[in-house]
């Protein structure tokens, strides 16, 4: 093994095609390494996004990659051509997954279209649900085909599956990602118009789906799932920010002012992409009269820590609004801390009030822009809202 240091130029730059090793299963991703002077940067590629990392740092022929927002990284033994050895998400408990990568390759499950095949067409839209020991989770299937090239997600009234990228293999149809905190392993056969299939998460977790195809699929409505308890008409709360100053929704700065709560965690890449939403659209609202409070609710029972990883979601983000640090990501447990909700069922839930203090609407789960025109709806949809409690005359809060 040769040295890997960003001096001496021996970790090769251009395309590479990764394996992580899980549950007897590969879990294929590709990536790019690029170089400017002596600094590296690392870029994942998930269907059409990329996701770039510039903390690559090094120690005799060692590299460790790290994914700042998440608290995960990959650390391997490399030469010029390979890579081998972890990914690590560092909040959880020996969460270590085998991995390694050869430089060069860049397909995802299987190389391009020979046409020695005839493949089946998935390209379309499916009600699914994914079984569980306990319940079953609906959710909609979305996928697109060219040859044997598959891109799709899956949206579920938690959230969605972000970018999912893959291949038809002989007839099974294959889709992976991997984004700093989902380890995303999919396949599915057809039947006519059913469809069936497995999906692993990460290290330990599997479990079935199965639907049929339906053009109209939808998810049941996202406004249904958490609300006000009988008898509360508004939100009351009051947790410290990042330097451990109490905020509260009765302060000051929010009187007679439209409020979005966002309930988040640095480790969910789904309330991510809807932050980095949020802080793009904030700066352009904020003079009509709306404000922004985030409440992150975060892997570890440790306010040091917690304000770390939101610090490092700021800035990355450029997040300008308040996030406050309101408990620990237990779904039970962050009920409790907004007893006025039924329930915490998914993180991101948002949380629009109007300019009388009272609760107006309460979004759970985020179609983000992995989704396509679902992301194009909800944008609509959220500036409708906000647009409607702006314009509403009504009694000021006292």
């Amino acid at each position: 093994m040769v040295s890997c240091r960003p001096e001496d130029p021996k970790l090769s730059t251009g395309i590479w095609r990764g394996t992580l090793f899980i549950q007897n299963r590969e879990l294929p991703f590709v990536f790019d390494i690029s170089r400017e002077k002596d600094k590296y940067a690392f870029t994942l590629h998930n269907a059409s996004e990329r996701i770039r990392l510039d903390s690559l740092t090094f120690s005799g022929d060692s590299v460790n990659i790290y994914f700042p927002v998440f608290d995960a990284s990959f650390r391997a033994a490399c030469s010029k051509e390979a890579l081998r050895g972890y990914f690590t998400i560092h909040y959880a408990d020996n969460y270590r997954i085998p991995f390694q990568a050869i430089h060069g390759q860049s397909f995802r499950f299987i190389t391009s279209d020979t046409n020695t095949h005839i493949h089946p067409d998935f390209t379309g839209t499916y009600a699914v649900e994914f079984i569980n020991p306990d319940n079953t989770v609906p959710a909609v299937f979305i996928v697109r085909q060219k040859g044997n090239y598959a891109e799709g997600t899956f949206l579920t009234p938690y959230g969605d599956y972000r970018y999912l990228e893959g291949n038809i293999v002989r007839d099974t149809l294959w889709l992976s990602a991997l984004d700093g905190n989902h380890v995303y392993l999919f396949n599915a056969t057809l039947k006519g118009d059913s469809i069936t299939g497995t999906h692993w998460l990460g290290r330990s977790r599997n479990r079935p789906w199965r639907g049929v195809r339906n053009e109209k699929a939808k998810l049941p409505p996202a406004e249904s799932l958490t609300y006000l308890r009988e008898g509360y008409e508004k939100l009351e709360f009051t947790f410290p920010d990042v330097s451990g100053k109490p905020v509260s929704l009765q302060d000051e700065m929010f009187r007679n002012k439209v409020v979005i709560v966002q309930l988040l965690g640095t480790w969910c890449p789904n309330c991510v992409d809807e932050t980095a939403f949020l802080a793009k659209w904030y700066p352009g609202n904020r003079h009509r009269g709306v404000e922004i409070i985030g409440l992150a609710y975060e892997q570890k029972d440790d306010f040091e820590y917690a304000a770390r990883r939101v610090k490092i979601l700021k800035q990355k983000l450029n997040v300008a609004y308040p996030i406050l640090i309101a408990g620990v990501s237990d779904k039970a447990k962050a009920a409790q801390t907004l007893p006025a909700l039924n329930d915490v069922i998914a993180f991101p839930t948002t949380i629009l009030i109007g300019k009388d203090g009272k609760v107006k609407h309460i979004h759970t789960g985020f179609s983000g822009p992995g989704t396509g025109k679902h992301f194009d709806e909800w944008v609509e949809q959220f500036n409708e809202i906000v647009n409607k409690l702006l314009s509403e005359q009504t009694e000021m809060r006292q």
